[in-house]
């Protein structure tokens, strides 16, 4: 993204005085736009889909419809959307199920403004934003020993996730490397079995603990 492009923003919270701070906080800012908000997972799929946000805010625990459930349905639909969680809650089941479910991101609530500012545009960019904690979090999942380590990844698996770890679409991954969008899906399918995981955020989690990348 360049310095001039203006990320579109969809608010989901069921606290009116947490989606007008955050209107605020964004509408004053350069390079963001508010297009609107919900208040429960089920309309934020509706408005997601009216609205077509290039990053969604989402909260997870709303009744008339969690995030969960509304980044789960989401995911299936194809949003174009980004979803970056933002929630007062950083337990195992918050965390692992959001991020399982297709979020771009996982932040707390107390994190500092800038942070947020950052996140939404990493999140707009594909990149993976992780607070400390979760981060912390999500990689102590990853290594408890569900699974044990497979074989070594190949070198065409190490480019692909290379490649999501940086936040690249299948159909980039696909563009880059000269294969079809099947093939990126089957490497990712082998690299997923090879580290006992089931996601793209999981995946780049344990490959940065095993230092298979940086």
């Amino acid at each position: 993204m360049t310095a001039e492009t203006v990320i579109s923003l969809l608010i989901v919270d069921d606290h009116p005085v947490v989606r007008d701070g955050l209107r605020g906080m964004f509408e004053s800012a350069p390079g963001f736009r508010v297009l609107g908000e919900a208040a429960s997972g089920v309309e934020a799929v509706a408005r997601a889909a009216a609205l077509d946000p290039d990053v969604i805010l989402m909260d997870l625990r709303m009744p008339g419809g969690s995030g969960v459930d509304a980044i789960r349905e989401l995911t299936g639909r194809g949003a174009r959307a980004k979803v970056l969680v933002l929630t007062t809650y950083d337990t195992d089941s918050d965390t692992l199920p959001a991020i399982e479910a297709g979020a771009t991101g996982y932040l707390l609530k107390d994190a500092p403004r800038d942070e947020l500012f950052t996140a939404v545009r990493a999140a707009a960019e594909g990149r993976t934003v992780l607070s400390p904690a979760v981060a912390s979090r999500l990689v102590h999942a990853v290594r408890t020993p569900r699974t044990p380590a497979g074989e070594p990844l190949s070198a065409r698996e190490r480019e692909v996730l290379a490649l999501v770890a940086r936040g690249t679409s299948n159909r980039e991954i696909a563009r880059e490397l000269f294969i079809s969008e099947a093939t990126v899906k089957t490497h990712l399918t082998h690299l997923y079995a090879k580290l006992g995981v089931n996601d793209r955020a999981a995946a780049v989690a344990v490959g940065y603990d095993r230092g298979i990348l940086g």
